[in-house]
């Protein structure tokens, strides 16, 4: 009898293996130089600009830091002079080599000048004086039980202060007043609602707003939205990239009219990139580049561990304890 049910069993986790599906391109090439370069330890945390590493050298788009953070520090920004902005994620956050005490965990954080914007683990928001250590703005949102890992930080945009709420939110707030001047809601229903991308496309001026699944565009005129599950998003040339859950990499305007699309059958993408042209990370050990117009591509091999984090900041894919740079 005990045979029998091993049997069963095993059959049973054949089929469903066998029934599983995965990317397989036509063909492949080795034509591309990919510059593949160590680091000095393989990345311990991550968001959407920048990682961690086990040995507490960072990454940022400037590359490779020359210097560690303390311990027990992970990076989540840097201001606009440079200074690194790094959290505990218990009690303190660092600005440059100065640690400053907080109230709650700091999940992320922007500075301008002498304005510190802090979003908490617990969904609120709040604005410092860091001279005075003056609270300028306090607001307290709903809890957010379950969050996508890609936390987006709050950002400056001219006068005004942008807040993305782990509920789907982003809080605009007037630099001058201290005060919400408007609440853009970009999807509060999903389980995962949290804000993973909020960056200003600076030709159109328009910014663009994406949880997992939604992206919001918002001009001086509209407010355009689409949904998506997303895998990546990124902004490049004038450009909106999305790779998605299903296989799909899309090509937007900023006001997110689909320019372009092609479909990779069970492909699952890690990473979006951009060198002289786009590029997607694909896990089964694939990179595949992207003409311009869409209408061609070239699938080269990429081997890397798909069970370990991964990070594309321009055109520098970050994995393992390695990098490449794509041409």
């Amino acid at each position: 009898m005990k045979s029998i049910l091993l049997s069963v069993v095993v059959i049973a986790l054949f089929t469903a293996c066998s029934g599983k599906k995965y990317y397989e391109p036509e063909e492949t090439s080795s034509n591309i130089e990919l510059n593949k370069k160590s680091m000095s330890s393989s990345i311990k945390s991550m968001n959407k600009i920048g990682a961690t590493l086990e040995d507490n050298e960072i990454i940022t788009k400037k590359g490779i830091s020359s210097f560690q953070l303390p311990e027990g520090f992970e990076f989540i920004n840097f201001t606009e002079e440079g200074e690194v902005i790094a959290t505990n994620y218990i009690d303190k956050i660092l600005l440059g080599t100065r640690e400053r005490k907080v109230k709650d965990v700091v999940v992320a954080a922007a500075k301008r000048d002498e304005k510190l914007a802090l979003i908490y683990s617990n969904n609120s928001m709040e604005l410092i004086d860091i001279n005075t250590d003056k609270t300028l703005f306090k607001e307290y949102l709903p809890l957010s039980l379950a969050n996508d890992t890609r936390v987006a930080n709050p950002i400056f945009m001219g006068s005004l202060i942008l807040f993305p709420t782990l509920n789907g939110k982003v809080l605009i707030l007037s630099s001058a007043t201290n005060e919400v001047v408007r609440n853009i809601s970009v999807d509060t229903d999903s389980d995962f609602k949290n804000i993973i991308s909020l960056e200003v496309e600076q030709k159109s001026e328009s910014l663009i707003v994406a949880n997992a699944h939604k992206v919001v565009a918002i001009s001086a005129r509209d407010i355009i939205s689409k949904e998506y599950d997303i895998r990546d998003i990124i902004i490049k040339n004038g450009y909106i990239y999305i790779a998605t859950v299903d296989g799909n990499i899309i090509k937007l305007t900023p006001n997110l009219e689909e320019v372009a699309k092609r479909k990779y059958k069970y492909a699952k993408f890690h990473a979006l990139a951009y060198g002289n042209s786009l590029y997607a990370v694909e896990s089964q050990g694939f990179l595949i580049n992207i003409s311009d117009d869409f209408r061609n591509d070239t699938v080269y091999e990429f081997s890397f561990d798909n069970e370990k984090r991964l990070i594309a900041i321009d055109n520098k894919v970050y994995f393992n304890s390695d990098y490449i740079t794509l041409p």
